[in-house]
């Protein structure tokens, strides 16, 4: 059974009378071409204008859609071959970091990204995509390891935010993600960063410092969620809407702010409604990307990469 947000739901209702329409044309052997024909055009429609208009906050349920493709989907449909490596040799394995070497047709790539869970069990494993010091360790001896054998590193965003925890504090979750961002910087292989879903906080941008930073259509990215801003705000998640206003947190936003280098298209609807396609136009995406950045030089790409963060925020 599908998982329905407020906004789909009258396409949902629509979709299921031309399901009936078409088993009762079957069942009594009638003609009803035509009148599905109609229907089928009102459903395109109604999906149209829904998710041309919807709403910032619209957006961020439909980042968080249970049935939206997560990182080790992406990888495992993108890559003929993958290789997991696990650990950050000091701790030990944060679930909810994952990467590893993965072959997309003779391109060997180094991805790494934040792991979600899909039930209950899976998602204590995960810690929910959140993940702990060990974590962004591990991420960055992946990234060296990939510098190392002069392959690109893609990073797939999906995280409500790192790991707040004491434990994670101990263990020094503040100077994991700012060694992170300091040695993106000077990586000498090409890194592209793409926000597959929740984009918050430091715990995305502890693998977000890239020569392109894209977002998918329906992603958002921001330093703090809508529940967590209303919070401080208002005392209570109830404002959580006007905060993601307010927190102009969109593909569309971000783009228009600079912060990110583009917006990668999604199926109509979003991606869980057609996921093969969305990791289809994600992994085109990649290697067209990959092809640009590698006609550049190191040193210029390591220029470019300081010169974009460094302008962020600067107005005259």
């Amino acid at each position: 059974m599908r998982t329905l947000l407020d906004f789909e739901k009258p396409i949902a209702e629509l979709e299921t009378k031309l399901a009936e329409m078409k088993k009762l044309a079957i069942d009594n052997n009638v003609d009803v071409s035509v009148a599905a024909s109609q229907l089928e055009n009102s459903i395109e429609e109604l999906k149209k204008e829904t998710f041309t208009n919807l709403t910032r906050w619209q957006r961020v349920q439909l980042s968080r859609h249970p049935e939206r493709p997560y990182t080790l989907d992406y990888i495992e449909q993108m890559c003929d071959e993958f290789i997991e490596i696990y650990g950050d040799r000091t701790v030990g394995d944060d679930k909810a970091m994952v990467g590893g070497f993965g072959k997309i047709g003779e391109q060997t790539v180094m991805f790494i990204g934040q792991q979600k869970g899909r039930n209950t069990k899976q998602r204590q494993l995960r810690n929910f995509g959140m993940p702990n010091p060990e974590g962004y360790r591990k991420a960055l001896r992946l990234m060296k390891m990939a510098e190392k054998f002069g392959k690109p590193i893609v990073t797939l965003i999906d995280t409500p935010g790192a790991f707040p925890g004491l434990e994670a504090e101990e263990r020094g979750q503040g100077e994991a993600i700012a060694r992170n961002i300091r040695d993106m910087f000077m990586l000498k292989v090409p890194v592209i960063c793409i926000i597959i879903g929740e984009g918050a906080s430091g715990g995305a941008l502890g693998i977000a410092i890239g020569d392109r930073v894209l977002m998918l259509e329906n992603a958002w990215y921001s330093v703090i969620s809508p529940e967590n801003c209303s919070t401080i705000l208002w005392r209570t998640w109830d404002f959580k809407e006007q905060a993601a206003e307010a927190l102009k947190l969109t593909a569309l936003d971000m783009q228009g702010n600079g912060l990110v280098d583009g917006i990668i298209p999604e199926p109509l609807g979003g991606a869980h409604l057609n996921p093969n396609l969305a990791i289809d136009i994600v992994k085109k995406t990649i290697l067209e990307t990959i092809n640009e950045l590698q006609q550049i030089s190191p040193t210029q790409r390591i220029n470019q990469r300081v010169e974009k963060f460094s302008g962020m925020g600067v107005y005259n």
